[in-house]
């Protein structure tokens, strides 16, 4: 028996360790603290990666219910329903593989209750490697790669004079000098908005496939792209268009709702990846989670045709370049510094070193922007730091904010304004 005294009474002999909250869910509790909620018509939530879900100009039509069978009230496989997994394997073969002879199929995918479950879920089926990650990165990989201790985690430091970007020639010398066996990373990047595409992602797999060295993509951003590419090279990006044998190529992609389709509330992600490791990680699920909704999983299937995707990514581009823009434009009218520009995702990564001394550390800055009923995010959080290995070092993002232009356009504006004053305020 647990005694009296214990951790889940607050005593002295804890027998639970403590669960940091991760950056975004930190700065969230924080506003919650101070009345926020969603929906609250006097807070601008810059903070929080969510999109604006309602209808765009050129989308398809929003999801307002949900028909629920019979059927639908049962479990679903914990790999996901067959239908919504070969829906998946199609739209990347139409999108990315037309006319390439290995196709991805139903066994090529596992659906998930979300992005960070699928994320759980690769981890915990990795062995007993290093695995690269890059800095800075999105700030729930921290306590991913904390918790797992069958691999190593390995920092990949970018750095700001490079544009925050991984050559290939890089990515060869630090897969080979850190033996690296895998590499986790967003692509479009949280937070910095920087792309990998085009030649340099085929370079990138093509160097993952002759090292031996998987690479694991996280692309929930794929349909927020601000360059010419976008029309050239089609809507979306991924990774899959440059794998040449689905089954062999150590490629692993994650995707999902959350923000290409712009339903954050639904909860419900895939992996793409070789049979074999689907299957090691569908077996991770059934301890880890148990499986995704079955009623979601059977709404998603319409979402997922090329038509469907395609329109959604177009719609988004068009919205969303207007409020980056926007974001960009103030902020350097604040002496805000985004440099270098988003090419995807939607965030400024924003430097605030020419700014007031009392300000110009991203906690101070979250802080008084709390007070304008605003919420950012400090840098720092991106600097993802595993078992808090590298505390004894200041954080080199310690001077910078991240910027959210997912609300809508008038809460962008409000938020904005606020955060004006905050700068004039000093």
């Amino acid at each position: 028996m647990i005694a009296a005294d214990s951790a889940v009474n607050g005593g002295d002999h804890d027998i639970f360790r403590a669960v940091p909250r991760t950056g975004v869910i930190y700065v969230m509790a924080e506003a919650a603290a101070r009345g926020f909620h969603y929906g609250h018509p006097d807070w601008a939530n810059l903070g929080q990666g969510a999109p604006e879900t309602g209808p765009l100009s050129g989308a398809i039509d929003r999801i307002t219910h949900v028909d629920i069978s019979e059927a639908a009230h049962e479990y679903a496989p914990v790999g996901g329903l067959m239908q919504l997994r070969d829906a998946v394997a199609q739209l990347y073969n139409a999108r990315f593989r037309k006319g390439l002879p290995s196709q991805y199929s139903a066994e090529n995918v596992a659906i998930s209750a979300g992005g960070r479950t699928a994320l759980t879920r690769i981890a915990a089926s990795l062995g007993t490697i290093h695995l690269g990650h890059v800095l800075p990165d999105y700030t729930a990989y921290e306590e991913l790669l904390t918790i797992f201790r069958a691999f190593v985690p390995i920092p990949i430091v970018l750095d700001r004079a490079d544009g925050f970007a991984l050559s290939p020639a890089r990515l060869r010398a630090e897969i080979v000098g850190k033996g690296l066996s895998a590499i986790l990373l967003s692509n479009p990047c949280n937070p910095t908005g920087q792309v990998v595409r085009g030649g340099g992602l085929r370079a990138w797999v093509d160097i993952g496939r002759q090292l031996d060295c998987a690479l694991i993509f996280d692309e929930f951003y794929a349909h927020y792209l601000y360059d010419a590419a976008a029309v050239s090279d089609g809507p979306a990006l991924s990774a899959a268009r440059y794998v040449e044998d689905v089954d062999r190529d150590p490629v692993l992609v994650v995707d999902g709702l959350t923000k290409n389709w712009r339903y954050p509330g639904w909860r419900l992600a895939w992996t793409l990846g070789p049979k074999n490791v689907i299957n090691r990680v569908i077996s991770a699920g059934s301890f880890l989670d148990g499986g995704p909704s079955h009623p979601l999983q059977c709404a998603a299937v319409p979402l997922l045709t090329q038509d469907n995707a395609d329109r959604e990514a177009r719609a988004i581009q068009i919205t969303f370049a207007v409020k980056r823009q926007l974001m960009q434009e103030r902020l350097r009218a604040m002496g805000m510094h985004v440099e270098p520009p988003p090419m995807g995702a939607f965030y400024c990564f924003a430097s605030l070193e020419h700014l007031p001394p009392e300000i110009a550390d991203g906690h101070a800055f979250f802080r008084a922007a709390l007070q304008q009923n605003v919420i950012v995010v400090p840098g720092e959080f991106f600097d993802v730091n595993p078992g808090k290995r590298r505390s004894h070092i200041p954080s080199r993002m310690r001077q910078f904010v991240r910027l959210s232009f997912g609300p809508d356009l008038a809460t962008v504006r409000m938020g904005l304004d606020r955060l004006e004053a905050v700068v004039r305020a000093g």
